[in-house]
């Protein structure tokens, strides 16, 4: 590289830059073959020893009980908007489920599930611009109810879940397409996560679908074969060409991830990441974070500043500085850092110190 830019972007977001070299080296000649991956078949051999050790290095770093699958899914994370009630409502008679609204993509994904179900909005914390996550507590989901459907973290509106909500009998699905493997969780207690792979994990347009065995095999018939999770639990992923390139990116970001020490290694640096910037925002009368305090994201840092004249200046300044990728969403407008694990500590510090300066030049 001919600088150290660091990408703050939501998603396309920054790769492990070992990782980039990596793929850099073996592009054109993947472990000796003579042959580019992009050009190798998902059926061969060399793949195969790929996506086992993907599948390795995931239930090593997670943790994860022998009872639940590994899916590689065509579409990235909103396909499984559908994927999601397609492959779980049929799970009970009455084809319910209940969601907690918490931003833009859980907006998304129940008006999706609507179209195969009958969804609940059991809470939501769209009066306060989502600015908070909402209570979801077990009472709230009816005995029929098939699932209960949580966003972790909300990439627009700088929020998370600290701690995932009791559902009871009724299992769990997550879309953690912004914090997958970010902290340590205990998977027993959920049914179903996915994510997609442009922040934490690889490139965009593939998702993983993490998911217990017994929820598998009880797709809606209207379901398509590429859609079932049982198509994918049954062929390794593999029922027709996967994006190998995904696939093999996300296996050396989990080797990295590896390196770091693991996940409860990496989420003590995403913890301190995020205090650096926070505490910039916490000690100014110049900068606004846009989450509640007590709800407040590690992977997406929101705020605001006085006015549009102000963070104009603010996000071309922050770029004439190798600070690249910080406009907030329109939703929320101001300015957004998303720090995912890629994104090293410096890379946080640099932009605390450039906040603090701005704030006393301009504020």
């Amino acid at each position: 590289m001919t600088k150290q830019v660091y990408n703050f972007g939501a998603g396309p977001a920054m790769l492990p830059v070992p990782v980039m070299q990596q793929i850099q080296e073996e592009f054109l000649d993947f472990q000796g073959m003579g042959i580019s991956l992009i050009e190798l078949s998902h059926r061969s051999k060399e793949f195969e020893a790929v996506i086992n050790n993907c599948d390795d290095l995931i239930r090593e770093l997670a943790n994860l009980p022998d009872n639940y699958k590994i899916l590689y899914t065509h579409g990235g994370a909103q396909m499984q908007f559908a994927g999601v009630p397609l492959n779980l409502l049929g799970l009970k008679p009455a084809h319910k489920a209940v969601y907690s609204e918490t931003g833009n993509f859980s907006k998304l994904s129940n008006k999706e599930a609507a179209r195969y179900g009958e969804i609940i909005i059991a809470s939501t914390s769209a009066e306060t611009n989502y600015d908070r996550i909402p209570a979801l507590t077990a009472d709230m989901i009816p005995d029929d109810a098939s699932y209960a459907y949580i966003t972790s973290n909300n990439t627009i509106y700088g929020t998370r879940y600290h701690e995932f909500p009791d559902t009871g009998a009724t299992p769990l699905a997550i879309d953690a397409t912004s914090d997958i493997f970010s902290r340590v969780i205990d998977f027993s207690k959920i049914g179903l996560m996915f994510a997609g792979m442009q922040k934490n994990l690889g490139p965009a347009g593939t998702a993983v679908v993490i998911v217990r065995e017994d929820l598998i095999g009880h797709a809606l018939e209207r379901t398509p074969s590429l859609m079932d999770y049982a198509t994918y639990e049954k062929s390794h992923s593999l029922s027709n060409t996967n994006n190998t390139f995904a696939i093999y990116t996300m296996s050396l970001v989990m080797q990295w991830l590896k390196d770091q020490g693991g996940i409860a290694a990496i989420e003590k640096v995403n913890e301190a990441k995020a205090a650096t910037l926070y505490d910039v925002i916490d000690n100014s009368d110049f900068y606004t974070g846009t989450a509640h305090p007590d709800h407040r994201s590690i992977m997406n840092v929101t705020f605001t500043l006085p006015d549009d004249d102000s963070t104009s200046a603010f996000l071309k300044q922050a770029g004439d500085n190798d600070l690249y990728a910080l406009k907030g969403h329109r939703n929320v407008g101001g300015v957004r850092a998303s720090i995912y694990n890629a994104m090293p500590l410096a890379g946080c510090e640099k932009l605390a110190e450039f906040m603090q300066e701005f704030a006393r030049t301009q504020g």
